[in-house]
């Protein structure tokens, strides 16, 4: 029903919940959810007075209730969701007056991160969303909205939840941040991509922000969005009033920002943090008469990770070919030992050269390539923002990696085999992804353009019957090399050129395939990329390590004008003095670190494996900056040998945190990638530690921070993340863990004379216990400072509450605590 309702006519949500349990006397540090069953009618009579409000939905008191959280106390997990649903049917049933009004089971975050990044298996988080699900089915929710999540991997866990265990629509909401991006790093088109790929029924945005603060994100989510947007912001930010919070932006004008949200075009609107029945009615009351018009289609084919969207038009994409074992004797070597260093490495050297998409493919006879998928795909993840080409013939491995993959990437391949698209649509309407459509069958590959093009007509039509649309499907028309088929690239071109126009899908080629068996391939490969790119080539598979193969793409974009006034060739190849100038150096100093490699000899962990680390291609800085936690410790060990502990932290070690903290700063570096780079600065520094005394080496810890998360709040990952990188500045982090009572807090920094405590707290109705902590601090250890941070803060918020920082971002509390425990 709600369905249809989103095809016909805009929706209202409610607004906040916790703020007015407060009001009726919740605690600081209660748990909401348990006032389902110790105060019903409170509970009752707040979705009541949102109803009379005009909301169309309601959500119910769940937003904290999942497995993690809800395991072994006095109440059940099932006992309070089912409880609270039946609230919220209650309450429908003594206000609506017949109108249609929708119960969705509320659904937040686990409050931890998931791995690499964490310590929470995705499946794991997947287990503790599906139990809240299947009792919010069976005690009659309408629908299932999943909110203020702000990691795409966990958003993930719970829509699969939410797919494969009810029949439920389902909702998804996310906390953007004024750069319009999430924390773990993803921007508006990745968001949207996979949720569109999982076939969500509404994604949007919520909390974190008041409405004038969103009308920007809500005009990128309507430029990608092919699916209603949701748009439910806070009353603005939070103040402190005769000691209770309350929030800035009233009814009046919150109800006239909204007016405007849905003259943009937000589908399903309400409110978050803060908003009250007033709020609603008020919004209601000015939003009924705005015109609504259904979401329009976006002919987008994008791709995406965690944190890089790749979409697909005038400019060709790059995707590199290089992780492939196909004639390259190390990789297969590299895939029988699993050293994924070696593959991560390939990875590493692509992105850097340029490439947009990294193909991945680990087939040989004699390995377990579903394990070996699944843990490349995870891997590279942490250690590389672009997304990945699953490339791969066995559906059992094609699942595992689209399961755990965090995006919407590309799937290399189905073919028109009625065998493959019977395998690989299925798995692409569950997971979502751009397959890649071979233009072969039963009968091989055509001959002619003319059956290429055929087959590519049928893959799109049996794709239809899955719901895939023409956008999320690329065609490989297919290169044939010229050695042994004359005339492979005039059909090959030919049907390239057709399948563009004609039939107004993407295009992707393997480009040296055309080479085969021929001398000097790199000429014939570059002069067939450049005439592939003339006649419409979305996007190659090549090497863009191949000298080649990028001078033919940068000159290709300079004459088609796809590069504008030439900047980007100017700025790679103007200025060849200084390119052969720098060539000199890198060579001289690639020789020196082989004469160093080879003078260690054995002393490098791994052999010939160790000697090649030192070899140029990397040192122990670029390691930690790109995350290679195996790498790492082993060139850490092998310095040892010439250089001072202290003298490789202060040279290496510092430095390439340093790096990558001013990337996270700048929105260069994704929060995936600091934590991976921190993990191997840890393990450098183990390494470190373990040859030679602290008083000796100088890495003693430096001063004590105690980190806890305060009172009543369950949700750890802003302290997990400040602590990962404490811990890597040297800093003696005592943590103590969440929901932690301000006494034990205090107790703690009187007895191990701690002069710093930082404090974290993500939902509204637990903002109270941090000042309640900052309050007995201030009374009691007045010398000792406080840091604050969390999704419900802000700097005047943090001032009000008597904090002495705020941190926006774990850098920033990094930065703090050197200056002042320096």
């Amino acid at each position: 029903m709600i369905r249809e309702d989103l095809r016909e006519k805009r929706l209202f949500f409610d607004g906040g919940m916790g703020t007015l349990l407060q009001e009726k006397g919740l605690k600081a540090g209660e748990l909401p959810e348990i006032w389902n069953l110790e105060h019903s009618e409170e509970v009752i009579s707040i979705h009541q007075a949102y109803i009379e409000a005009g909301s169309d939905i309601i959500l119910t008191n769940t937003f904290g209730a999942n497995a993690l959280k809800f395991h072994d106390g006095v109440y059940s997990l099932e006992e309070i969701t089912k409880t609270a649903v039946a609230h919220g049917k209650e309450a429908v049933r003594r206000s609506a007056g017949g109108r249609n009004v929708y119960v969705a089971l509320d659904v937040g975050p686990t409050g931890k991160l998931l791995k690499p990044m964490g310590d929470l298996a995705f499946e794991e988080a997947y287990e503790a969303f599906r139990e809240v699900m299947q009792y919010g089915e069976e005690a009659g929710a309408d629908l299932i909205h999943i909110e203020t999540m702000s990691d795409t991997y966990e958003i993930k866990a719970a829509v699969l939840a939410a797919k494969e265990n009810t029949n439920l629509p389902v909702f998804v909401t996310a906390v953007f941040d004024e750069r319009k991006k999430l924390l773990t790093g993803a921007d508006v088109p990745a968001f949207v991509s996979l949720l569109e790929g999982l076939r969500v029924d509404a994604l949007g945005i919520n909390c974190g922000m008041g409405p004038e603060q969103m009308i920007p994100i809500l005009e990128e989510l309507q430029r990608y969005s092919s699916t209603p947007v949701i748009v439910k912001p806070n009353a603005g930010l939070p103040k402190q009033r005769d000691g209770e919070t309350v929030f800035d932006v009233e009814p009046d004008a919150f109800a006239q920002t909204m007016r405007k949200i849905a003259g943009s075009g937000a589908a399903v609107i309400g409110g978050c943090c803060g908003t009250t029945p007033e709020h609603i009615r008020a919004m209601t009351e000015v939003c009924l008469e705005i015109p609504y018009e259904p979401a329009g289609k976006k002919n987008l084919t994008m791709v995406s990770s965690y944190g890089k969207t790749v979409i697909f038009g005038e400019e060709s994409k790059i995707i590199g070919e290089r992780i492939n074992p196909t004639g390259k004797k190390k990789f297969k070597q590299a895939l029988v030992e699993r050293d994924m260093d070696y593959i991560l490495r390939e990875g590493i050297r692509q992105e850097d050269n340029g490439a947009h998409i990294l193909d991945v493919n680990v087939g040989l006879p004699d390995i377990d390539e579903v394990s070996m998928m699944k843990e490349a795909v995870t891997a590279l993840q942490g250690v590389t923002s672009l997304p990945l080409q699953i490339d791969t013939v066995d559906p059992r491995a094609m699942e595992e990696a689209l399961r755990v993959y965090n995006g919407k990437p590309m799937v290399n391949s189905v073919s028109g085999k009625q065998e493959s698209m019977d395998a690989v649509f299925p798995l692409i309407q569950k997971y979502g992804g751009v397959v890649v459509g071979l233009t072969l069958d039963e009968t091989g590959i055509p001959e002619t353009a003319d059956g290429r093009v055929e087959i590519a007509e049928r893959i799109l039509k049996e794709a239809e019957k899955y719901g895939i649309e023409k956008k999320d499907i690329v065609i490989d028309v297919l290169a044939m090399t010229v050695s042994s088929e004359p005339q492979g690239a005039i059909v090959t071109l030919e049907a390239l050129r057709r399948v563009r126009r004609e039939l107004g899908v993407h295009t992707v080629l393997g480009v040296s395939n055309i080479s085969f068996g021929l001398p000097f391939r790199p000429v014939i490969n570059a002069n067939f990329y450049t005439l592939a790119l003339y006649n419409g080539l979305s996007a190659g598979i090549i090497n863009p390590s191949s000298e080649d193969m990028m001078k033919s793409y940068d000159a290709y974009h300079a004459l088609m004008g796809l590069d504008e006034n030439c900047s980007r060739y100017v700025a790679k190849y103007g200025a060849k003095a200084a390119q052969k100038e720098a060539a000199q150096r890198e060579a001289a100093q690639k020789a020196a670190a082989q004469e160093t490699a080879k003078s260690l000899g054995n002393a490098v962990p791994g052999g010939e494996k160790g000697a090649e680390m030192l070899s140029g291609e990397l040192t122990l800085k670029t390691a930690i900056e790109r995350g290679l936690k195996e790498e790492a410790p082993q060139m850490a060990d092998a310095l040892l040998k010439t250089e001072q502990p202290l003298e490789i932290i202060n040279t290496y070690l510092i430095p390439a945190l340093d790096h990558v903290g001013k990337g996270f700063e700048e929105g260069t570096v994704f929060l995936p990638q600091l934590l991976m780079s921190a993990d191997a600065a840890k393990a450098a520094f183990e390494v470190l530690k373990a040859k030679i005394a602290s008083e000796e080496s100088g890495t003693e810890k430096k001063e004590k921070i105690i980190l806890a998360t305060v009172k009543g709040d369950i949700h750890d990952i802003g302290k997990n993340i400040v602590k990962v990188l404490l811990e890597n500045y040297s800093f003696d982090v005592i943590d103590l863990g969440k929901d932690v009572a301000p006494e034990l807090i205090l107790q703690t920094a009187k007895e191990q004379e701690v002069r710093l405590v930082g404090l974290s707290a993500l939902m509204t109705t637990t903002v109270a216990s941090m000042e309640e902590t900052i309050r007995l601090l201030k009374k009691e250890l007045p010398e000792c400072k406080i840091m604050v941070g969390g999704a419900v803060l802000n700097q005047e918020y943090a001032d009000m509450i008597g904090a002495d920082f705020y941190g926006k971002d774990a850098m920033k509390s990094v930065y703090y605590a050197q200056e002042l425990l320096k």
